[in-house]
This record gives C-alpha cells, structure tokens and sequence, in this order.
C-alpha cells in the first residue's frame, strides 16, 4: 500500500522541540515503515524520516518568518495533491484547508482531526464530507454534525520515556503559555498547595505571558525553563511530582498528559474534553472541577502507584498500537473508495 501522509509545515517533522500535529505524524510514518509500508511524507525539506521525503517548503515557517505562511500552505498541499495518482491513500493531517483539493483526484482521502479551533471551520468539514473519512483523537472531540470513520488515540514512542518510580519534588505545567491551556491556573495551584512549579512550553500568547504569568515568576517557587525539546522533556516530564493541567477549553487529548503518565508523573487535570480518556481518574491522576479541587488532591499524589501510570499508557496510547489502529482504516478506505 502506498501511503501519503501530509504533515503541517509550522515546524519541521519531527519537532525540534514544539509541534505536536507534527511530532504524532512523525511517529506514525516510522511505525507504518517498520511495518513495511510504502510511506512518503509531505512535510518541511528539513525533515527526517525512513520513508520517501517530498517537500516544496524548504523549512518550518515557525523558525523561517521570511516565508509566508499562507502562501507555502498552498503550495505545499497543491505539490502532494498534484501526485496524488502515485498513491492508494492520501492521509492529511493538516487540518481543514486540503479538503477543498479533495474533489480534484480520485484517491482516497484520510483526514485526522486534530481538533477544532472553531466552531467556524465546521463548513469545510460538512461540506467534503462525501470526499473524506474523517477520524477523531478522542471521542469527545467529535461533532454531532459529523460522521467518523474511527476514534484513532495519538500514541507515543515509549522508549523516549523512562519510567522514574520515585515521586518528585516539584510542579510541572507543560504547555502553551496561553489561557486555553491553564498556565495562571497553575501557577495559582501551586502558590496555594506552597509548592514549586516548574513552567515548560513556548509563549504562545505574548501578552497573555506579560499579564497573567510573568509577574508570578521569580525563579525559586516558580520557574519558567522555555520550550523543552525531545530529549530534556523525558527528564522534566520524569522528574516531577506531579503535571498540573487546569485547562480551560475542551483539549481534544492532550499529548504531554500521556507522556507525564509515561514517565509515571501522575496528573492532575480539569475535566474537561477529553480528560476522563486519557487520565484513570484515581489511579494515574485526578480529574478536577477547579482550583480549589486540585489544590486539595495534591496530598493525595504519592498514593498513586507511578507503575500503573506507564502501564496505563503502554495498554492505549503506544505508537504501536496507534499504527495498527490507523492501517485498520487504511485497509477498509481502500476498500470502499470514496465515502
């Protein structure tokens, strides 16, 4: 089978150190090339992979702002879809805007949704929906006005993540600095349970970071250390006491929860989205209603068996197991052609 697989062109696949989208089709071409699939990605020219590269953007638009976004977006979707006859499956990963090449070429078309960032992208989605098989990282991410081919969970590369048996000593927020993703809220959970925090993630939201973040950090309780790529993540992730996410929107999964639990770092997240499938509430975290609540669930912590965390994760969310649920699709798409 010869597989497409359109990667987004804001960082480089894999991520140097951010870019989450990228980071999961990274790991899903590899796992579909150990398993001896003919994979090429559509992705940045500096990126790295065991299958075939094909680009036209020649790096990250994120790290390169003399490229404009919009523009490379184009091209970069036209360059796969012009070459879409070489392939059996075309799977887009890159949000709505490749739907509208769909009625263009007769191949069949995959699309992962990796979340919505507003109910105002719906009409592309409804409108293609008779030109692709839509898939879902978690069940709560899905729209009522929406039919799915499959619920397909993100997976993870396991040997990144060393489990540490041993609780730590400090907070951990691992995110955009950006109010969807609780960066205040931690910071006031940490300051009332009287406990370090340790901030990670790219400011996503500068005057988000000046108003609501930077004034709490002091560089002794709380700690911002930037964005953390791939090899110190394992080591902070790990390190840690606890992952602190008091989101406020619905996360459609939530990549560096999975990872915290890989590494045994249990978490302490808002309900919402798709939390209660990603977290054991009781076993590898707590799933709280606000402030107040994960402040208190704090002492509760140590009693969490950090085992179970990473067993949780090698059960449902492995690279492994995503590949294998992903050519499921693949095999039935090809099947029945168009939707």
């Amino acid at each position: 089978m010869k597989i497409a697989l359109l990667s987004p062109i804001a960082w480089r696949t894999p991520p140097r150190h951010y870019g989450p989208w990228e980071r999961v089709v990274s790991l899903l071409g590899e796992g579909l090339v150990e398993r001896g699939a003919d994979v090429t990605l559509f992705a940045t020219g500096d990126s790295l992979t065991n299958g075939k590269l094909e680009y036209i953007c020649p790096a990250p638009y994120e790290e390169d702002h003399s490229l404009e976004p919009k523009v490379w977006e184009c091209l970069h979707i036209a360059y796969l879809f012009e070459r879409a006859g070489q392939f059996d499956i075309i799977h887009n990963n890159y949000d709505f805007l490749p739907l509208s090449y769909s009625r263009l070429v007769d191949t069949p078309l995959v699309t992962t949704i990796h979340g919505f960032s507003s109910s105002r992208i719906l009409p592309v989605y409804r409108e293609y929906s008779d030109r692709s098989f839509y898939v879902s990282i978690s069940d709560a991410d899905r729209s009522p006005e929406l039919d799915y081919a499959a619920t397909v969970y993100h997976g993870i590369d396991m040997e990144s993540f060393d489990l540490v048996p041993e609780t730590g000593d400090y907070l951990l927020f691992f995110g955009r600095i950006h109010h969807d993703k609780g960066a205040y809220e931690a910071i006031q959970i940490a300051r009332q349970a009287n406990m370090k925090l340790v901030m990670a993630g790219i400011i996503q939201d500068e005057a988000y970071y000046k108003e609501k973040v930077a004034p709490w950090v002091d560089g002794e309780q709380i700690t911002y250390i930037g964005s953390v790529g791939p090899e110190r993540r394992n080591e902070v992730l790990g390190g840690a006491y606890a992952l602190l996410h008091p989101i406020n929107f619905a996360e459609p999964f939530g990549l560096s929860v999975v990872e915290s639990q890989a590494c045994g770092t249990p978490v302490i997240a808002f309900n919402k989205g798709s939390m209660p499938e990603v977290i054991k509430d009781g076993e590898t975290g707590y799933l709280v209603e606000n402030i107040g609540e994960a402040v208190e669930a704090i002492p509760d912590v140590p009693a969490l068996d950090r085992r179970s965390c990473r067993r949780w994760v090698e059960e449902r969310f492995s690279q492994r197991r995503m590949v294998e649920d992903y050519l499921k699709v693949y095999v039935e798409v090809v099947k029945k052609g168009r939707p």
